[in-house]
């Protein structure tokens, strides 16, 4: 009797902070159904070994993750970009400040200390990725989405689909609460509460775990279908008419607060799929 052999994968981690590989760890469906073969948070391997479906997590901040991520592709039939990290360059990428810079390569001849590169950056830089599989982290049932490609999956188009908070089209703030604080009214949109919520702008596929029980959608999720080929000045406006037509906070308050730094980490790398450097990403390509 022949026995079927399960598919193998690996999860090859680079400079970030492990989140992704827990979420993946919390979604057992895959358990009996795949050959886990590499991933350094459970396992002693040191080598990625020849799998059918490579996980990269984290960005590539190092001559090592550099290194690691090109012997790993090599032994993979297909790549997946996993997280927020691996696909912009994540919170290292926070970093890239001339002075940290000079910092860190000017102690790169001490020992044990990898060689940083010049700055973090996201690994379809350096390789082909198949599958981008965005997210801080991606939820289990995105990972299982990628790993077992069922065919009546489908993200929703953007997070507001998923939340199912009323619109109030009557009820109109006039300025920004801030991220957090206050009491949430459990059943409004958050716009309609003051609060800064662009997820009418990013991808769907989360089930809202952020909105739903009141927390603001940051983009960890990226664009949406609709702006992930355009470029930031097309996402910062189609965000501000949401905002335009649900609230009276003025323009300037808003194109400040979605400048700052508490939107920068997730909201500045929706300018990444549209190219500009390297050739945009498909959105065939984004789970």
């Amino acid at each position: 009797m022949t026995t079927i052999q399960p598919p193998r994968f690996a999860v090859l981690q680079l400079s970030g902070c492990a989140g992704c590989e827990v979420s993946l760890l919390n979604a057992g469906e895959w358990i009996d159904r795949f050959d886990l073969a590499f991933m350094p948070l459970v396992t002693s391997a040191y080598d990625v070994p020849e799998v059918d479906i490579l996980l990269i997590s984290g960005g590539v901040r190092s001559d090592e993750d550099l290194h690691n991520l090109r012997q790993a592709v090599k032994r993979a039939k297909k790549i997946v970009a996993v997280g927020t990290c691996a696909i912009s360059g994540g919170v290292t990428n926070l970093g890239n400040r001339d002075e940290v810079r000079q910092l860190f390569l000017s102690q790169s001849e001490r020992h044990n200390l990898p060689r940083m590169l010049p700055k973090s950056q996201p690994v379809d830089v350096f390789v082909d990725v198949d599958l981008y599989l965005p997210g801080c982290p991606p939820t289990p049932e995105l990972f299982m989405a990628a790993l077992l490609e069922p065919p009546d999956f489908k993200a929703s188009a953007n997070v507001c689909q998923e939340c199912g908070r009323q619109k109030l089209m009557d009820v109109k703030p006039t300025h920004l609460v801030g991220m957090a604080g206050g009491q949430v009214a459990p059943d409004i949109c958050l716009i309609n509460q003051g609060y800064l919520c662009v997820g009418s702008s990013t991808r769907g596929g989360c089930r809202a775990l952020c909105t739903r029980p009141g927390h603001p959608c940051v983009g960890c999720r990226g664009p949406s279908n609709a702006l992930i080929e355009k470029d930031s000045s097309t996402w910062l406006e189609s965000i501000q008419r949401v905002f335009k037509s649900m609230t009276n906070i003025p323009p300037e308050e808003l194109r400040e607060a979605l400048l700052s730094p508490q939107m920068a980490l997730f909201l500045f790398q929706f300018s990444d799929y549209a190219g500009g450097d390297r050739p945009a990403r498909s959105k065939d390509k984004v789970l």
